[in-house]
């Protein structure tokens, strides 16, 4: 048997649970430490990426210039990528293993298609900023419409606004009938499973592929020929919708999958329905993206051409009511436009381009600063106006306590010191001559004797003798232990736990 004094014990508590080495410093001639660099990127990968293009540019110049009668800008293009990464490759080898070098390979080929892409972009919108510039150059281009110019007219006459409002027109309207639609359809199909739901995604699906003209002629077919409607900007807007809504549908009912069950099953439990729950618990989780899925719908509608073409027709002049006449769009009026041979109309036609691709870019801004935000993320606005409610419900609540404070009457004090009026009026003896009380019923489920009578029973420790034992000119009945042999003494009263309250009584109790 080990016995631990206390004072190895609080030796052992109180000794260090972690030995550090000593420090060793560095002697005479002892080169310092540096931290090391934990960087993806090192300076052997940056000499061995520009050794790589260099290389590959001279290579690729003397195959097209000395060796092979070729000169197309896309072969020169496709051959110095390929050989810039075979020798990428190689330097690569001369420092890593396999395993390394299809790492680095791979690395090189995602940026270079990300790298692409954005010049491809940057190529698209240059290109229309560069040609549309003499147009967008003139204030006259946003302030007038085409109705007083003619192909032969300079760039400071005439100008896209008939285009612009009969696109924001066109839009608007198109988004007031898709988004309701489309977000309620997405609903349904996550919140009522079942055969008509899987028929109904399937046609989603099926329409998310169909041709701008096909929407063009469904429109022109059942709205201008057979309900006998002109041509107008409605129209148009009808036919936008037709192909807005399978987009808008298929983007928010992959986007309201992702909101997890934890999150509608608590509510659920809360006590909340289940479209109460869809409101303040599916849509406000999945606000990005369906305001994602709103601006695919958006950008796939606001540039289509030939729905437009079908069922608006062209205008020259400004047409400010989408349900009467023909109106122009941005996408109309750049096909419109680019078809002349005069530079000038050329001109105003990417002018017209340039703008469609500025007024998305807006509606995307506008729509990420409305619903791009996280789920219980808040503006400083918004976090204000919470602030103010919770100190408005502090307030709120300290009156209330306050009242009901003031309402409840004060306890009555108990105890010897208790005033006269507060003590319990002592109840009058009964009388010899008093009315006896009725015998209680007979207990039908109460045992009895071989006789016939019923069986008496034990009496419970600590109950009071019943009235009814009493004969005639019995006193009352006293509680137990309040009589003059009681363990207790004479004026106490035991509790249900055993004790009993000191103290005076004003009289016997009786019944």
């Amino acid at each position: 048997m080990t016995v631990t004094t206390t004072k190895a014990v609080r030796e052992a508590v109180d000794a260090p649970r972690t030995v550090c080495p000593e420090v060793v410093h560095d002697g005479p001639g002892v080169p310092p430490e540096y931290r090391r660099n934990t960087s993806t990127l090192h300076i052997r990968d940056v000499l061995a990426l520009v050794g790589a293009l260099a290389a590959a540019l001279a290579l690729t110049s003397l195959i097209f210039g000395r060796v092979l009668p070729f000169n197309a800008p896309l072969g020169f293009t496709v051959v110095l990528y390929l050989t810039f990464m075979a020798l990428y490759a190689v330097l690569v080898s001369l420092d890593e293993n396999g395993a390394a070098i299809r790492a680095r390979i791979a690395q090189v080929q995602v940026h270079a298609i990300a790298g692409l892409l954005l010049a491809a972009l940057l190529l698209v919108v240059g290109y229309a900023l560069v040609r549309g510039w003499e147009a967008l150059a003139n204030l006259n281009f946003f302030t007038e419409d085409m109705s007083a110019a003619g192909p032969l007219s300079p760039l400071t006459e005439g100008g896209a606004l008939h285009a612009i409002t009969g696109t924001l027109e066109q839009i608007t309207i198109a988004l007031v009938i898709t988004v309701p639609l489309g977000l309620a359809c997405a609903v349904f199909l996550n919140e009522v499973p079942g055969r008509y739901a899987r028929f109904v995604r399937t046609i989603v699906e099926a329409m998310t592929a169909l041709p701008s003209i096909v929407a063009g002629l469904f429109i022109y077919a059942t709205w201008i020929l057979a309900l006998g409607h002109d041509k107008s900007g409605f129209a148009a807007a009808l036919a936008l919708s037709v192909m807005m809504l399978p987009i808008v549908i298929r983007a928010s009912d992959v986007v309201i999958r992702l909101v997890p069950g934890s999150l509608k099953e608590a509510s659920y439990a809360l006590g909340a329905g289940q479209w109460r729950t869809v409101w303040t618990v599916v849509l406000p989780t999945a606000r990005s993206g369906l305001t994602t899925a709103v601006i695919l719908g958006t950008a796939r509608g606001i540039g289509e051409t030939s729905p437009v073409l079908l069922t608006s027709g062209i205008a020259a002049g400004l047409n400010a009511n989408p349900f009467e006449g023909p109106q122009m769009s941005l996408p109309l009026a750049t096909f419109n436009l680019v078809g002349y041979p005069d530079k000038t109309m050329i001109a105003r036609g990417f002018g017209c381009a340039a703008l469609l691709m500025g007024l998305v870019l807006l509606l995307f801004v506008l729509a990420r600063v409305i619903g791009g935000r996280a789920p219980g993320q808040l503006s400083r606005s918004q976090q204000h106006r919470r602030v103010l409610a919770s100190r408005r419900d502090v307030e709120r609540m300290a009156a209330g306590r306050a009242e009901r404070g003031q309402e409840e009457p004060a306890a009555a004090p108990a105890g010897p010191d208790a005033p006269a009026s507060a003590a319990p009026q002592a109840t009058p003896k009964a009388t010899p001559q008093a009315t006896p009380q009725a015998a209680p019923a007979a207990d039908p489920h109460a045992e009895r004797q071989p006789g016939g009578a019923p069986m008496p029973r034990a009496p419970i420790p600590g109950a009071a003798a019943p009235d009814a034992a009493a004969g005639p000119g019995a006193g009352p009945a006293e509680r137990p232990g309040t009589g003059p042999g009681s363990a207790t003494g004479p004026g106490t009263e035991p509790d249900s736990a055993g004790r009993s309250d000191a103290g005076p009584r004003s009289g016997p109790a009786t019944y």
